[in-house]
């Protein structure tokens, strides 16, 4: 029988890497009211945007009115991206305490994407962590296409756990791996974080696995008796990689409680009033629910916090 961690900090990334590759403009009060309603959910960690160049991420360009009008509730962290000094300066005008910074397993998507090299990012983020030790802020760091890249095929996980290590080093409390493009399937993100465990402990990993072919929820589960106990995931299964192409869905948060509850894994969300969330923005998107739970009669959402801890 394996041994899964008795509970799991959720990190819900929706209002960031969820929204960021909608194509509609979403209005900021809908932005403001999904964190809003997301709070009230029990999550402890929500991605609340990003503070990068408004014509690299148009749909992000209203962070900062965004972060000054959510409801902040103390026993809650709503971490920004930043993508180098200039966003960090920009987080802590805005009261940010925790941020996060992000770059690549794969030398070419690194380049697609910021038109930077894995090194020359990192090095971006040198007055970052600067700026972050000055004024206590913790920083979480971002690896994409850990298990596969639409440049390069597949990724050694030996060049993962370089780019891990080195940012653990420069002082992020967490490195979340992120199946960008939703390629990886369960033996091979279990392997990955076995040679990633070997330097770095499994506590300070968390889990960031797109659903394009299916795999998500397989996937965190393969990984959770290894010692891991975060798991990134978006409301709604917003989102995706605008950046890189079929890279489509993030993990459902509601999908992945419901299968953590049922195993008797303590989460702290009220289940029910997630899945209510996620119908509530698919609604203001007009989109049909990319996750299984948000397609229920709203009969059977009251059932669900007994029915998913049996």
């Amino acid at each position: 029988m394996h041994r899964y961690p008795k509970s799991v900090r959720v990190f819900e990334v929706g209002p960031r890497d969820g929204l960021q590759a909608e194509t509609a403009t979403v209005p900021t009060a809908t932005k403001i009211a999904l964190i809003d309603r997301l709070t009230a959910t029990g999550l402890r960690a929500i991605e609340a945007g990003s503070f990068v160049r408004p014509d690299r991420v148009p749909q992000l360009a209203d962070g900062r009115e965004v972060f000054a009008a959510i409801d902040r509730h103390d026993d809650v962290v709503y971490p920004v991206l930043v993508p180098n000094e200039r966003g960090m300066q920009d987080a802590l005008a805005a009261g940010a305490t925790e941020v996060a910074v992000f770059t690549a397993a794969s030398e070419t998507f690194n380049q697609r994407n910021i038109n930077a090299s894995i090194a020359e990012s990192i090095a971006r983020f040198m007055p970052v962590f600067a700026l972050a030790r000055q004024h206590d802020l913790r920083v979480r760091g971002y690896v994409s296409c850990v298990l596969g890249c639409p440049y390069e095929g597949a990724v050694d996980p030996t060049q993962v756990d370089a780019v891990v290590r080195e940012l653990i080093g420069l002082g992020c409390y967490e490195v979340s791996l992120g199946d960008t493009i939703g390629v990886g399937t369960p033996l091979a993100a279990a392997r990955l974080v076995e040679v990633i465990a070997k330097h770095t402990p499994p506590e300070r990993l968390a889990l960031h696995f797109h659903d394009t072919r299916g795999q998500a929820l397989a996937n965190v589960l393969a990984c959770l008796p290894l010692g891991v106990n975060t798991v990134d995931a978006s409301v709604a299964g917003l989102g995706g990689c605008p950046f890189a192409d079929g890279a489509t869905g993030n993990l459902a948060t509601e999908d992945l409680v419901y299968m953590l509850h049922g195993m008797g894994i303590h989460t702290g969300i009220d289940l029910p009033a997630l899945v209510r969330v996620a119908r509530w923005i698919n609604e203001r998107l007009g989109r049909t629910a990319a996750s299984k739970l948000a397609r229920l009669p709203e009969a059977q959402i009251d059932g669900l916090l007994a029915e998913g801890r049996q």
